[in-house]
């Protein structure tokens, strides 16, 4: 496998071996993501601000960045600081950010089945700026490797699982809670065209960001973070009055925190050395380990929807990696 393609060329057994290691400690804390937050329900709703769990994850992937630095796991480049590379990395922050904000504006405006079904068009999207702006092309058997995964997601999404007693699949306890009706607005599917498209540019920018430079991973990360953490502060401030910064905080909540650092640091390995394409197939074989903690955790039933989506991520997976 080419870089491009998400592998890692030349590597001898145990490097390959840790990149394969990498891959799948991403995807678990990607798939624990949703169950651990469950765990911190109170009441059945969240006790913290979502905006706190955001700057405290920014926060302790800046940390992380910078002790890496210090005790020398990663070189500081020789010379003055590179400071002037930092700036493009606030163009980064800018489109992640605005990428976490549009997924709470897009619930005011459809339902969430419907979110979770058309937001797996943001593969697409993420393919062709990955063309576009690294002129990497695509074969026809990779393309179609793209399509099943995004019918893969659209499966788990609409009904992977349903809480037990209740014949309707439905893509969360809370939906199945309190049903919905489908619907989408015309503003919403503008903004989720929009969210896509966001979702891929800041993918893609990053990684080509992050391989053009020359520069220390860590080093590069504590630029982006960096801007993470003062623009997600500023969210933060500017969203008016509610509970305190560490008010509401579990155990549970400070797992969430931590993995999402930690998951956050792993990606930024994928997108340097590795693709954005590799980080789709990551996302998305998550969904299969959500699905199973949820089952686990939660209590909720696995359906046919699920191992339909287990399906198709694998044939993916054949397709884009697999011999040509």
């Amino acid at each position: 496998m080419s870089v491009e393609d998400g592998g890692m060329p030349g590597l001898g057994r145990t490097r390959q071996a840790r990149w394969t290691l990498m891959l799948l400690l991403s995807t678990a804390m990607y798939g624990a993501h949703a169950p651990l937050l469950a765990l911190c329900h109170v009441d059945g709703r969240v006790p913290f601000r979502p905006s706190s769990a955001v700057l405290l994850t920014e926060l302790t992937k800046l940390l992380l960045c910078a002790f890496s630095l210090l005790v020398g796991w990663q070189a500081w480049p020789q010379g003055a600081p590179p400071w002037r590379q930092a700036a493009p990395f606030a163009v980064s922050a800018l489109l992640y950010g605005a990428n976490n904000n549009l997924v709470i504006y897009l619930q005011r405006y459809m339902d969430p089945s419907t979110y979770q079904v058309l937001s797996n068009l943001k593969i697409g999207s993420t393919a062709v700026l990955y063309c576009l702006c690294l002129r990497h092309r695509l074969s026809v058997r990779q393309a179609l490797a793209l399509l099943l995964l995004m019918a893969a997601g659209a499966c788990c999404a609409a009904g992977g699982l349903q809480v037990p007693g209740n014949t309707v699949p439905s893509p969360s306890p809370a939906a199945a809670a309190s049903p919905m009706p489908l619907h989408i607005t015309p503003l919403g599917l503008l903004l989720l065209i929009l969210y896509c498209l966001i979702s891929g540019l800041s993918s893609v920018y990053t990684e080509l960001l992050m391989k053009r430079q020359r520069l220390p991973l860590a080093l590069q990360n504590l630029f982006l973070y960096t801007f993470g953490v003062l623009l997600n502060l500023g969210l933060h401030v500017g969203g008016g009055p509610g509970p305190g910064l560490l008010e509401g905080f579990s155990g549970w909540a400070a797992l969430v925190v931590l993995s999402q650092a930690l998951n956050g640091l792993l990606m930024s390995a994928v997108m340097k050395h590795g693709s954005s394409i590799t980080r789709l197939f990551v996302v998305s074989c998550s969904l299969v380990v959500n699905a199973v903690l949820s089952a686990v955790l939660l209590r909720l039933q696995l359906t046919a929807a699920f191992f339909l989506a287990t399906l198709l991520i694998g044939l993916a997976m054949r397709l884009y990696y697999g011999s040509r």
